[in-house]
């Protein structure tokens, strides 16, 4: 185990020597399907060279429910080469989901992670990206795994 961890953190350590600064704030979109489609309004503030912190509010729709979601992810950002980096990140959120077929509406809570890849465009202010995100559910009836993914576009400043 303990070679486990000092691996670890070895790998992050040297992923982190080739990062590079982020962009100060980023706000766009992000367009994603986890048991309904659902776009979202995605903020980007930058807390150092290479950590960030996502927070996205949206809406998802499907054949059964409609509802709404409030994500917050801690980010740490690494260049993979030129204009292109990966991310990874962990973090909560708010849901509330009303059932279509039934008077069932249920508010809960749920963790994610993420991972992702981004492409900086060179000599304009826009971001595109595509991450996966799991989530784990705790509710009554929401109460399971999710998989979201989703594309996003931001505009930088």
């Amino acid at each position: 185990m303990k070679k486990l961890v000092l691996g670890f953190a070895f790998i992050l350590g040297a992923l982190s020597m080739n990062a590079q600064s982020i962009s100060e704030n980023a706000l766009g979109i992000r367009l994603g399907d986890d048991d309904g489609f659902g776009g979202e309004i995605s903020y980007q503030r930058a807390l150092g060279d290479n950590n960030r912190v996502e927070i996205d509010l949206g809406i998802r729709d499907n054949s059964n429910f409609d509802g709404f979601k409030a994500t917050g992810i801690y980010q740490w950002v690494w260049q993979l080469d030129g204009n292109f980096n990966w991310y990874a990140g962990l973090g909560a959120g708010l849901a509330n989901y009303d059932s279509k077929s039934t008077d069932e509406s249920e508010t809960f809570v749920f963790a994610a992670g993420d991972i992702g890849i981004e492409y900086n465009f060179p000599n304009t202010p826009i971001l595109l990206s595509l991450d996966y995100r799991p989530e784990f559910s705790f509710g009554d009836r929401f109460n399971d795994f999710g998989n979201d993914v989703a594309i996003g576009i931001r505009y930088q400043f």
